[in-house]
């Protein structure tokens, strides 16, 4: 019972700060809205951020869980020293790369990802961005490693708070394009700056080591597919929105994902916690039963939520937002659980990790990264944003079933016939929630209330023998 405590100790703690990080930015999206005159302009700024998410996938190659994984190889500091340094350096000369490349480019990646090339000086903002923000998260590794909680939760507060403080003014003053790209570049230094200070000693030039190296690029590099396909995943459907569509459509989507990715504080919750927990425990005797029970509580949790904020969607949009942005709440609760079917991937798919074989990964993302593709291009001429949203929760669907149905014959995972209970209903009530009561609050939460129990009902005994036990 020490693993469950210290799983719980860590998701709290690490999820705090993490949910700090993403609220602010949550609870400032109707406040941002409002501050720009058109819906094209928050599409321009979040397909910025489009950009920045896979460049700085390039740039990091994977590394930063490479690192993770071997960090907790061995107890002797001097080894720890040597693999953080190691990954440190090839990081710095990785970002340079791709920050080169970005500027090289500008004109291109411009007119691909923001539809005309005039947004060149956007790329030399976010270019700065993947630099300083892809050898950030190598320098700020430590700080999570070694359980330092304090400062991973007042960094966490700090971060957003600085970069609104940066974003605000520049909207005032009509600067609508640079505001969040400038703000995030900006926190994005000053972080840098302070996990340098105090994760200095942890990095040196003399402690490279090329045969560390070789080592973790033999986990990286097969993990490097696997990112550019969450990317895929996260981001494809923006750009296509934009093509198919229009930017001023982009934008209600990206509010929508906003908003809808409220559960991505359940997400960083859980992967703040999760990665220390997991490695550390990685050698236990009974590791494939906890990591399945694991996958089965979170799952639980996820569609207990997804199925309120499903219910309470479109009353949520008409509170907090005005004109077009209100018809973002459609796909809003397709986008709170993707997120959540991502984490269960993770979950499942760690279990790779722990064997060194991460190249199943890729094969079972891929699959459902081409049928997030090939559903977009079906559904969003027909369906609009909320054709995007089911496509990508439909492609997350397809790999966390492949991923369970793979481990489970490597005899890696063992999942409970009440789980795929559960999840069965969950797709019960969403149909439900679509034919019936999209537009009744009311009915809507009736209906939530009636699923939540149905799939939580079957783990009270797993609940009441978890929290006896830890008593």
């Amino acid at each position: 019972m020490n693993k469950f405590k210290l799983f719980i100790e860590n998701f709290i703690i690490y999820g705090l700060g993490g949910i700090i990080s993403k609220i602010i930015p949550l609870v400032m999206v109707p406040i941002v809205t409002r501050m720009m005159p058109d819906t094209s302009y928050f599409g321009i700024s979040d397909l910025s951020n489009t950009i920045l998410a896979l460049c700085s996938s390039l740039a990091i190659m994977g590394m930063y869980d490479a690192m993770y994984r071997m960090f907790f190889e061995k107890e002797d500091e001097g080894y720890k020293k040597d693999i953080c340094s190691t990954a440190f350096i090839f990081t710095i000369f990785s970002s340079l790369v791709i920050f080169v490349a970005m500027i090289l480019a500008r004109d291109l990646i411009a007119r691909w990802f923001l539809g005309d090339s005039q947004y060149g000086y956007l790329v030399y903002i976010v270019a700065i961005a993947v630099l300083v923000g892809s050898t950030n998260t190598i320098l700020s590794a430590p700080t999570r490693m070694q359980n330092k909680r304090m400062i991973y939760l007042i960094t966490n507060a700090a971060s957003p708070l600085l970069s609104y403080a940066v974003a605000i003014p520049l909207l005032l003053n009509g600067h609508y394009i640079i505001a969040l790209p400038v703000s995030g570049m900006v926190a994005g230094i000053t972080m840098e700056i302070a996990f340098g200070i105090l994760n200095h000693s942890w990095f040196s030039l003399r402690r490279f080591n090329p045969d560390y190296l070789k080592q973790m690029l033999l986990i990286a590099v097969p993990l490097l597919p696997n990112f550019l396909i969450y990317w895929i995943f996260n981001s494809s459907d923006r750009l296509m929105i934009t093509n198919l569509i229009g930017l001023g459509a982009s934008g209600i989507y990206s509010v929508g994902a906003k908003l809808g990715n409220a559960s991505q504080l359940i997400y960083i919750a859980f992967g703040g916690g999760w990665q220390y927990f997991a490695f550390s425990t990685m050698k236990d005797t009974n590791q494939v039963e906890s990591n399945s029970r694991i996958f089965e509580y979170l799952g639980v949790i996820s569609f207990v939520c997804a199925t309120f904020i499903f219910a309470l969607s479109q009353s949520f949009y008409e509170l907090l937002f005005t004109g077009e942005y209100v018809a973002g709440y459609i796909v809003a609760p397709y986008l709170f659980l993707a997120p959540l079917l991502q984490m269960l991937f993770q979950v499942a798919c760690n279990q790779f990790l722990v064997v060194k074989k991460t190249w199943p990964n890729f094969f079972i993302l891929s699959l459902g990264a081409v049928v997030n593709v090939f559903l977009n291009l079906a559904l969003i001429p027909r369906f609009g944003i909320e054709g995007a949203a089911i496509a990508t929760l439909i492609g997350y669907v397809v790999s966390d079933i492949l991923a369970v149905i793979v481990l489970t014959r490597m005899k890696l995972m063992r999942v409970q016939l009440k789980f795929f209970g559960g999840a069965i209903i969950m797709v019960m009530f969403m149909a439900i929630w679509r034919l019936l009561a999209v537009d009744s609050p009311m009915l809507g939460l009736a209906l939530a209330l009636c699923a939540s129990l149905m799939i939580a009902w079957p783990y009270a005994g797993d609940v009441r023998m978890l929290f006896g036990s830890k008593k």
